[in-house]
């Protein structure tokens, strides 16, 4: 009787370890690299996260087709604009922004890969304990594959497909919950008066296609 009361809590306790999809915090700050397949994009970002506003700041260092670029964007997805900011000469270029938000998360519908730990498990504070999961895009845009840490689950690196680049790589690292800067998330006063520019067809509209526009 021992033996079986022992063997159910041994399952017991697996079972509740099993990794499960899972949102990650609606508040983050941190930074990230961008890389591509086809080598064309290499990018380095700072970047902050709200989920709840569906805001998205990136201040980066870019390098699309040997050319380096420096670009800070305030993407606005409730307002579907995303804002090209230049603190030094006070100026804002407002354009389009058609994506979609999608609140970084693993779907429900995401298949497991496994589960592994990234550094080293034989000392405490040695390693890391992620989760893969693998999954479809939203309406049809192909596949996905992403890691996220088993606690919390703060987004390590995702790659996925897209037409003009390839495979892409995003890795994240020196994430923090919260923004440490609130008025990152904010429009600086001098765009308040941007306006998109109508009748452009070689606009950008997300933030993968700027990069081919600059170049």
């Amino acid at each position: 009787m021992k033996v079986l009361v022992a063997l159910a809590c041994i399952l017991a306790c697996c079972l509740a370890q099993e990794p499960h999809p899972c949102r990650s915090p609606p508040f983050l700050t941190g930074a990230l690299t961008v890389s591509t397949q086809n080598e064309k994009l290499w990018a380095y970002a700072n970047y902050e996260y709200d989920a709840f506003g569906r805001r998205l700041r990136l201040t980066e260092i870019a390098n699309y087709e040997n050319k380096t670029l420096t670009i800070d964007l305030l993407m606005l997805y409730r307002e579907a604009a995303m804002y090209e900011i230049d603190t030094k000469t006070r100026t804002c270029k407002k354009l389009p922004l058609k994506e979609d938000f999608h609140p970084w998360e693993i779907p429900k519908s995401a298949s497991l890969v496994g589960q592994a730990v990234l550094g080293s498990s034989s000392g405490p504070g040695q390693g890391l304990l992620v989760n893969t999961w693998i999954g479809d895009l939203p309406q049809g845009g192909g596949k996905f594959v992403c890691t996220v840490t088993e606690f919390g689950c703060i987004p390590v690196n995702t790659v996925y497909h897209t037409d003009q680049f390839g495979w892409m790589v995003t890795s994240l690292f020196n994430n923090v919950i919260g923004i440490t800067d609130p008025g990152k998330l904010d429009l600086p006063d001098f765009c308040q008066s941007a306006e998109i520019e109508t009748g452009r067809e070689e606009e950008p509209d997300s933030f993968l296609k700027l990069f081919h526009k600059k170049q």
